[in-house]
């Protein structure tokens, strides 16, 4: 598997862009250039479970293998949800499972700034679509941090 990486620069503090990241009701939004109407069920908390779904209910198992508040998340990914199934197991699913998929936090001088950084370990096949993909749903998360907090939905406190 290759590492690539995203970096986006947002006009709001980190909290503001944690909770944006990570909220329930604005994860759907900047995870639209992924799947239109993806969601996730399960909780970001270390250790936890959590499933990243399309509207069909399809998607991915993972595992919250590390959270540090407003500093760094990383996902672990085990396997693909099918018609409801979770395969961690096939050929196909463990030429990419046990990739992370991880957000570092990095708070700006004045506190008015955070710089989000992803790296993901990614197949070759999915690579290009990647490369596409991650800037548009960071444009969108800039977005949505840059609103006025009151419209970003309830904190995630102990995400």
């Amino acid at each position: 598997m290759k590492k690539l990486q995203f970096s986006i620069v947002i006009q709001a503090a980190v909290a503001q862009v944690w909770q944006a990241m990570l909220g329930p009701e604005t994860y759907p939004i900047w995870t639209e250039p992924f799947c239109e109407g993806s969601y996730f069920e399960g909780s970001w908390q270390q250790g936890a479970a959590i499933r990243f779904l399309s509207p069909s209910g399809d998607g991915m198992t993972s595992m919250i293998a590390e959270n540090r508040l407003h500093e760094f998340i990383s996902i672990k990914h085990l396997g693909v949800i099918r018609a409801g199934v979770e395969d961690t197991t096939s050929a196909e699913v463990l030429s990419w499972a046990q990739g992370f998929e991880n957000y570092t936090f990095v708070k700006g001088v004045d506190d008015a700034t955070t710089t989000v950084l992803v790296e993901l370990d990614m197949t070759e096949e999915y690579e290009q679509y990647m490369n596409d993909t991650w800037p548009q749903a960071l444009a969108k998360l800039k977005a949505i941090s840059e609103m006025k907090g009151d419209a970003i939905g309830e904190p995630v406190v102990s995400a």
